[in-house]
């Protein structure tokens, strides 16, 4: 665990950080996921809500997520430093202080939770919030370390952001709002653990307790495949629902069939076949979820655009 404000191994110089190190603590790749699976939670929701405000919802709701980010690059400076994928990031590389990085993921959590409250409702405010603590505290600070399952639990922290925008545009939550949630929240096992596989020596390292260390590598492709296979009927569902139309419904058709064919493919592997054609199948899967999620979203709001203007 980082200290509040100092860290033996990870220091700051004075006067060193830059602008563009403090957009990196809110990890804007991670961020336009939250915003964009936001935006169509708040545009398919069948209630208009006004551009300034929706504006402003997303606006509060990333700047959420950000705050997450923070919280996660503070107290993971230490893990981050030893890690490939994560040593150069503002806090291990020294270029921010984990005191700093603290204190902006704090701010930025009590301004994006009051004034996403105050511009939309407290309902939408209060599960920002949630999703912010959810993060900090019960992946990064507890389950990270603690558990393999850190991912399967953990992933529902990335799951929350379009069942926000649409709380921010209803004030509820209903069917279509939990498969949105459960389409997020079952994609990021089998997305995280393709990585993991060829990321291989970077979890020992750090001493993460992922499924590829603490189960092996063979089990891990077998998980992969399972939580592939119960994600296919949770994508399928949500295309009966009132939100999806033809487009979305060909999508998860074609979308799944390729990911459950991936998954087969990485579950068929050994490690030695692996390793020696540089786990091209894994990274390949890997690759192909990034755009999963997105394609998904992307269709559901291709149908509430043809169902504006009377299309479907």
């Amino acid at each position: 665990m980082t200290d509040l404000t100092t860290n033996s191994t990870v220091t700051a110089a004075e006067g060193e950080a830059r602008f563009g190190d403090y957009v990196l603590l809110l990890k804007p790749r991670v961020m336009s996921l939250v915003v964009f699976t936001a935006l169509v939670g708040l545009l398919v929701a069948p209630v208009p809500v006004d551009p300034m405000i929706a504006f402003t919802a997303i606006l509060f709701i990333a700047l959420g997520g950000g705050a997450s980010g923070a919280l996660n690059m503070w107290y993971d400076a230490d893990i981050d430093a030893v890690m490939r994928r994560t040593a150069k990031r503002p806090v291990p590389a020294g270029k921010v202080t984990p005191g700093e990085a603290l204190t902006l993921g704090l701010w930025l959590s009590a301004i994006s939770v009051a004034m996403l409250g105050l511009a939309t409702n407290w309902l939408a405010a209060g599960l920002l919030a949630f999703t912010i603590f959810f993060y900090a505290v019960v992946y990064t600070i507890w389950l990270k370390r603690a558990t393999p399952q850190n991912i399967v639990i953990g992933g529902a922290a990335g799951a929350f952001p379009p069942m926000i925008g649409w709380v921010a545009a209803t004030g509820s939550v209903s069917l279509e709002a939990i498969l949105m949630f459960g389409l997020i929240f079952m994609w990021t096992p089998p997305h995280f653990w393709a990585l993991a596989l060829f990321m291989k020596s970077d979890y020992h390292v750090a001493k993460v307790p992922m499924l590829t260390v603490t189960h092996g590598r063979r089990e891990t492709r077998r998980q992969i495949l399972i939580y592939t296979i119960l994600l296919a009927p949770v994508a399928l569902g949500l295309g009966f629902t009132s939100i999806a139309g033809p487009v979305y419904l060909a999508a998860a058709i074609v979308l799944n069939a390729i990911f459950l064919k991936g998954a087969w493919d990485i579950w068929r592997r050994d490690e030695a076949t692996a390793e020696a054609d540089a786990y091209a199948t894994e990274k390949r899967v890997f690759r192909f979820s990034l755009s999963y999620l997105f394609l998904h979203f992307g269709a559901l709001l291709v149908d509430a655009g043809l169902r504006a203007w009377g299309i479907a």
